[in-house]
């Protein structure tokens, strides 16, 4: 679709956040992309100031514009986070919950597509050995779809939980035969709660996904043999609808344990992986690792109001966010840009930003620390190793 001029929620967040978005926008400007972008406000800095790391400011941005570009956010345990606030907020009942959490929950953005995919002539690329003592290099090319705003992340959970809570958990036979020896002050609950229409919407995705890429499986990877209600409820669903409605598309189904073990096994055989919440972060981050790490991780999500939002998953790495030059690898934001135009339908610019992206890395001539093997500290750049900044030139000289 293409459009008149649109308007991006740039959203740098914290630490590294700020440096990759910023190299962002000037990549997808080299590239021919005419956009506005406005700044959304979100992050630690706004948890301290405001006691609300999103602030209602960026929630309307988001409203009227559809589309967020984000860098990333500092997350801190609860004790840490109280201690940070201003002082006039400590006593005010203030509650740190991650804003990229509350944003997915917000606007029902309950899909996320993580793409892995090997770049040839990346140095980080999975290797291992063959027949006959050779060695081999597998091409990945997965897309995990997370189920984003159920599961472990859901945020129903309690320490020293309220009494009616407790008599409920007590109405359960295996609480009460493992854990009625523990005074409910001593208990930590945290849920994991699925509901069957979010469970189909992200398994249809990935059915549609393959389909529209002539992959001839997905597979829900879960752990149905111990979580029996919830990763049951989604390998049934899988198999009922991939009978019914993709018969020629296979269901395979793996443990998330297995799978994390045949990840270094046999990752080109995985296309499509299907998973809820914590489980697909799990398996996203594996697979990310054959491809070159987080420095290659992208991701977007999507709700069904028509809200999008694109992120590297890499968090802030707050030891590099203070270093005179930024050194950190900005290619999953780029990538997460990418994603972002083929969803607006720009993808004759996102497709010269990757082939852009492809030749760098494949050219080998420019290489963030990460990529050179080295170490992250501050004295890299002496050592050889590309800025952000001189990863976002080279790419920028390619297009």
């Amino acid at each position: 679709m293409n459009m008149a001029k649109r308007t991006i929620v740039a959203m740098p967040g914290d630490g590294i956040g700020k440096p990759v978005l910023e190299e962002c926008i000037r990549v997808l400007n080299a590239a021919g992309f005419e956009a506005d972008y406005v700044q959304g406000d979100i992050g630690w800095e706004f948890w301290c100031k405001e006691g609300n790391p999103l602030p209602d400011r960026t929630i309307k941005l988001l409203e009227e514009h559809k589309i967020g570009l984000f860098g990333a956010i500092t997350s801190k345990p609860k004790d840490k986070a109280i201690a940070e606030l201003t002082p006039e907020l400590k006593d005010k009942g203030c509650v740190y919950y991650s804003p990229i959490v509350a944003m997915r929950q917000y606007f029902g953005m309950d899909i996320c597509m993580r793409p892995c995919k090997t770049f040839k002539g990346n140095p980080l690329n999975f290797i291992r050995r063959g027949p006959n003592n050779t060695i081999e290099e597998p091409m990945v090319d997965a897309m995990i779809f997370r189920q984003n705003t159920e599961g472990l992340y859901g945020g129903v959970e309690w320490t020293n939980p309220p009494d009616q809570v407790y008599e409920a958990l007590k109405t359960h036979s295996q609480f009460t035969k493992n854990f009625s020896w523990c005074p409910k002050e001593e208990l930590a609950v945290s849920t994991r709660i699925l509901s069957k229409k979010y469970c189909t919407r992200i398994i249809k995705a990935g059915f549609e996904y393959a389909k529209k890429n002539g992959y001839k499986a997905i597979t829900i990877c879960e752990k149905p043999n111990v979580v029996r209600e919830t990763s049951g409820m989604m390998l049934k669903i899988a198999q009922e609808m991939g009978k019914n409605e993709y018969p020629e598309i296979a269901v395979w189904d793996t443990n998330i344990d297995a799978q994390m073990m045949w990840l270094t096994k046999n990752p080109e055989y995985y296309n499509v992986i299907v998973s809820s919440n914590m489980f697909g972060d799990i398996i996203s981050d594996g697979f990310a690792g054959l491809v070159g790490g987080l420095g290659f991780a992208c991701s977007a999500q999507f709700s069904e109001s028509g809200v999008a939002v694109f992120e590297p998953t890499h968090g802030s790495a707050p030891k590099y966010a203070d270093y005179e030059t930024s050194i950190v690898n900005p290619i999953a934001m780029f990538m997460s840009a990418v994603m972002m135009l083929e969803y607006l339908g720009e993808n004759g610019i996102a497709k010269k930003i990757e082939n852009a992206i492809s030749a760098v890395v494949a050219e080998g001539k420019v290489q963030t620390y990460d990529m050179a093997k080295m170490r992250g500290t501050a004295d890299v750049i002496n050592k050889g190793a590309a800025s952000t900044k001189a990863m976002a030139d080279a790419i920028i000289a390619k297009l």
